[in-house]
């Protein structure tokens, strides 16, 4: 029969990558912590972890079963946990968010006025994601983020969605398409800032365009939604920009339906898979969800 102790000891080896700090972290000599490593190599078959410089580096094996053996791991953990009666009262904790640009300005300060509510002790650190990189889930420099998901997100976080949302077009009230029926011909004939985050020179809006044999004049390319908006606020640039999510950064501007159709998009919530069963962040996704999903 399987030693299962050495899942918790092959969970901390492929996070730590390092047999010293693998043995410190778990209280072993190096010469124990060795061993552990030469019994799991002979248990699957695999070296795991290679030297490559003065380092260790996991071997394709190791990578396949990082993910799963961490998730085995913490269900464990909970599963053996005495069961915690969470006291929001007196919780201090601070969680740190990843969201997308106009995430804070449209749903902070609810989720906020929420949490100080039901856990004053709380607090919240938000943090601007400025790619899909899952790393910080796994290493916990971020407990919760929020975004799109898609082929790039990591196989291995949890999501639940929060809400659906579609893309408006935005002008400044003495914009010429502030007034008049807005047509797929008057859209494009526009000039356009773009939204990319990545540089890209096209939007999801140029390719339902091009579908109609039409293109756009884009101007300029920012990087956030706000930065678009705010452009459109001051010039004659069209910001087309996501309804929900940019609602409050929307004020004092004229918003339009956009006059072809484009693909839905789904926010979601994404954490990682080891903080799962763990209260006090189960209470933190029921309180985003709670205000995003209304």
């Amino acid at each position: 029969m399987p030693d299962l102790n050495l899942l918790i000891t092959l969970n901390v080896l492929l996070e730590e990558g390092s047999v010293a700090r693998a043995a410190q972290r778990l209280r072993l000599s190096p010469s124990a912590m060795s061993r552990a490593l030469a019994r799991l190599r002979e248990t699957t078959g695999d070296p795991l972890l290679v030297r490559a410089g003065r380092g260790l580096v996991p071997t394709p094996r190791a990578l396949e079963l990082r993910e799963r053996v961490g998730a085995l791991v913490q269900e464990a953990e909970a599963m053996l946990r005495p069961n915690e009666q969470l006291d929001l009262r007196q919780l201090q904790r601070t969680f740190t968010l990843r969201t997308s640009d106009g995430f804070v300005e449209n749903f902070a300060p609810q989720l906020i006025a929420l949490i100080n509510q039901q856990a004053p002790k709380v607090r919240l650190n938000f943090v601007q994601k400025l790619n899909r990189d899952s790393s910080l889930l796994r290493d916990g420099r971020v407990d919760l983020e929020t975004g799109v998901v898609d082929e790039s997100t990591s196989p291995e976080v949890r999501v639940r969605m929060l809400f659906r949302d579609r893309l408006i077009g935005v002008v400044h009230k003495g914009h010429a398409l502030a007034k008049g029926k807005i047509t797929t011909q008057r859209y494009a004939a526009a000039r356009h800032v773009l939204v990319s985050r990545r540089g890209r020179a096209k939007g999801v809006m140029d390719e339902a365009l091009e579908a109609l044999g039409l293109e756009r004049d884009i101007v300029t390319t920012v990087a956030g939604f706000s930065t678009a908006l705010a452009l459109a606020r001051v010039s004659d640039l069209v910001a087309t920009v996501p309804e929900r999510h940019t609602g409050n950064l929307s004020e004092g501007l004229q918003v339009f339906a956009l006059p072809f159709p484009t693909a839905a998009i789904t926010v979601s919530m994404m954490w990682h898979p080891r903080m799962e069963a763990d209260p006090a962040h189960r209470w933190l996704r029921d309180c985003v969800w709670q205000v995003c999903s209304q």
